[in-house]
């Protein structure tokens, strides 16, 4: 018995010690009109960090009070550098929540909220899914990216990586694919919200990378143009943006 209780103070003595949540802080307080009566509201983004030497935020809220003291909270989850902007990207002639802050991870990705407060309710607008990308390696040290469907694939030039690339067995010394083996691609990395133009309003612009072998082999960025319309997003236009300066080939001139 006397053994039983010593292994459990052992125990005790070696368990590692939890971080406790510190108290909320104040991250950043605005003065935006949010409610569409023409006066300022009062947002105030909040959080608790996970350490109080820390910079992750494990829990992440705004809370808005108007001028006749309503009030709401919308809760974020977690992340680090928390933000809101405040622009109308539904087009109803008010300020809009636009919350984003990032995860922390390896990939650069960020979470992303868009709210609106309609009739004293506080709605949230879900944000443009993802794209239908497929990319894949070909022969000759290649890959084959197509951004919309029915359109030409865009055909990027990888063979100065070429060494890597047979080192990793996808292709032999002579180019040829050892087997079919699709490219990476990432989900909508972040959002940024953009002046279209004085008629028009704010759209939303979106990031979405794509590599190769490995996350760290970076070929290139996926940004598209979004516009809120009639309950829905709308994409408006995509564009490649290669990384490493990576030779884009023309479609006509793939076989070559």
């Amino acid at each position: 018995m006397l053994y039983f209780f010593s292994l459990l103070l052992t125990l005790s003595m070696i368990s590692p010690v939890v971080e406790q949540p510190t108290d909320p802080i104040s991250i950043h307080s605005y003065h935006e009109d949010v409610t569409g009566d023409g006066q300022s509201d009062t947002i105030d983004l909040k959080g608790e960090l996970f350490a109080p030497d820390g910079q992750y935020y494990q829990h992440i809220w705004a809370d808005i009070t108007d001028v006749n003291n309503h009030s709401w909270t919308i809760p974020y989850g977690g992340g680090y550098e928390p933000s809101l902007q405040f622009v109308d990207l539904n087009h109803d002639n008010q300020n809009d929540i636009f919350y984003q802050s990032a995860t922390g991870g390896s990939g650069g990705l960020y979470t992303s909220k868009l709210h609106t407060i309609e009739n004293n309710q506080l709605i949230e607008i879900p944000l443009p899914n993802n794209q239908s990308i497929e990319g894949k390696f070909i022969d000759n040290f290649k890959a084959s990216i197509s951004l919309l469907p029915g359109e030409d694939p865009i055909i990027i030039d990888l063979s100065d990586r070429k060494k890597e690339y047979i080192r990793l067995n996808i292709y032999d010394d002579k180019g040829n694919l050892l087997e079919p083996t699709s490219l990476m691609i990432d989900p909508v990395a972040m959002f940024e919200p953009v002046d279209l133009s004085d008629r028009n309003g704010y759209g939303l612009k979106s990031y979405q990378q794509i590599s190769g072998a490995y996350h760290a082999d970076g070929i290139g960025v996926v940004e598209s143009l979004w516009y809120y319309e009639k309950g829905k997003w709308k994409l408006l236009k995509t564009t490649w943006k290669s990384d490493n300066a990576t030779e884009e080939i023309p479609e006509e001139n793939k076989n070559e």
